[in-house]
């Protein structure tokens, strides 16, 4: 579920990780580099002062004659030359004694203290190779503008609307740009709290808790009333029966009301689900006026303390102004404490379009998405409630009357990002 998104995500944090050490890895190289060069010209002896001596003690060696001058010239070149060595001499004695006198400190263990443990670790993180060529860097718009570029034409591609990608792109940025990272791991680890942060942004938005409402509606006598909107070929005629499940296993007793009067085939489906399910079901034959079923559903409700209905309505394509008319109708009639659309996870951006034009048309309070355990892309389950600020609840994830999931926003973002 959802691998794709999952790899997008995940080869992001990666990508930013690896580039980022990967260039201070190369900066610091470069600056040891410099370092050695300098270390060498200052430990190098320097030639032309060996030349020049060198070039005195041939000369002394291969002309001796030049030393046969008068006895004045010799006696004051030695006593020169004397005088040099005494000086010689003492400064020798001199610097023996500081270097014993320094020795002589260095081995006192009175007079030294022991370094702390956090001297001695900041000592390591300095000389260890992967604490220092990320000490200290500031991420940059430059270290991660064309990684992110990447990401948002990924998204864009996987069924991601577009504002949901620009806003994940930009909550990333806003979080990195600036971040001061001291160790290779904080990059992963900056890197993928942003991008958690930015998916649980998109997907936090407050919805209805439905058994709340059922629960409030029960101690006013009434039922609470949900209609169910979407096109053919969402599932939404298996999604009744789901919910009707779940709310069973609740403790709650639900009626169906197959206000679905345009096709036959849809009366003779839900019927099939209620009998194998042992749950009520109001209905009337096909062309029959749909809101009076929904009415019906309704009052069959209350007469028996029936906690629950669940409506079902024609499918209809959004462009379709006469159904569109008749589903307003159904609201009139009966005031749905909830209408929810129903919705194909494999549909993509197309379900987010579909989502529009009902919310627009009746007004939707919360999202189902079907087929969610097949959808690799995970698109329109990260845009749907984003685009209409409208929650997702329930994600159909099997063919089986129990495979239905309570959506929740942690869920999901464990789902991709872990």
């Amino acid at each position: 579920m959802f691998e794709s998104l999952k790899k997008k995500f995940n080869g992001t944090i990666g990508k930013i990780s690896d580039k980022i050490t990967e260039e201070e890895k190369l900066e610091a190289s470069s600056e040891k580099k410099g370092t050695n060069e300098t270390t060498e010209k200052l430990e190098s002896p320097d030639n032309s002062v060996k030349d020049e001596s060198d070039k005195v003690v041939e000369e002394s060696l291969t002309e001796p004659n030049s030393m046969k001058e008068s006895d004045d010239n010799k006696s004051g070149i030695m006593g020169f030359l004397r005088g040099k060595s005494k000086e010689s001499d003492k400064i020798k004695v001199d610097s023996k004694s500081s270097v014993e006198t320094d020795f002589s400190k260095l081995e006192n263990p009175i007079s030294d203290e022991l370094k702390s443990e956090e001297e001695l670790s900041k000592e390591e993180d300095e000389k260890s190779g992967i604490f220092s060529f990320v000490k200290h860097k500031t991420i940059s718009e430059k270290d991660i503008d064309d990684i992110l570029f990447e990401l948002e034409m990924a998204l864009l591609e996987g069924d991601v609307a577009m504002d949901v990608a620009e806003q994940i792109i930009k909550s990333v940025k806003e979080d990195l740009v600036g971040r001061k990272i001291k160790r290779r791991n904080d990059v992963f680890d900056f890197t993928k709290e942003a991008l958690r942060k930015a998916i649980s942004n998109i997907l936090d938005i407050v919805g209805k808790d439905i058994t709340s409402l059922i629960e409030e509606a029960k101690k006013t006598g009434e039922p609470l009333k949900i209609m169910f909107v979407g096109i053919n070929g969402t599932g939404k005629t298996t999604t009744i029966a789901k919910i009707s499940t779940y709310f069973i296993e609740k403790g709650f007793t639900p009626v169906i009301a197959a206000s679905d009067t345009f096709r036959a085939g849809a009366i003779e489906q839900l019927t099939h689900h209620a009998d194998k399910l042992g749950v009520k079901i109001i209905k009337h034959k096909k062309g029959a006026d749909p809101a009076a079923v929904a009415y019906d559903a309704v009052e069959h409700a209350r007469a028996k303390g029936k906690e629950l209905v669940l409506i079902d309505t024609a499918g209809r394509m959004q462009t379709n102004v006469n159904l569109m008319d008749e589903m307003k109708k159904i609201k009139r009639v009966i005031k749905p404490d909830l209408i929810i659309y129903v919705g194909d996870a494999l549909t993509g951006n197309d379900s987010v379009e579909q989502a529009q034009k009902f919310n627009n048309a009746v007004g939707i309070d919360g999202i189902i998405l079907t087929k969610a355990d097949a959808d690799a892309k995970g698109g329109s389950a990260l845009s749907i409630g984003y685009v209409i600020q409208k929650p997702i609840l329930f994600l159909g994830t099997g063919q089986s009357y129990a495979d239905i999931i309570e959506f929740k926003p942690e869920w999901m973002v464990e789902q991709i990002i872990g």
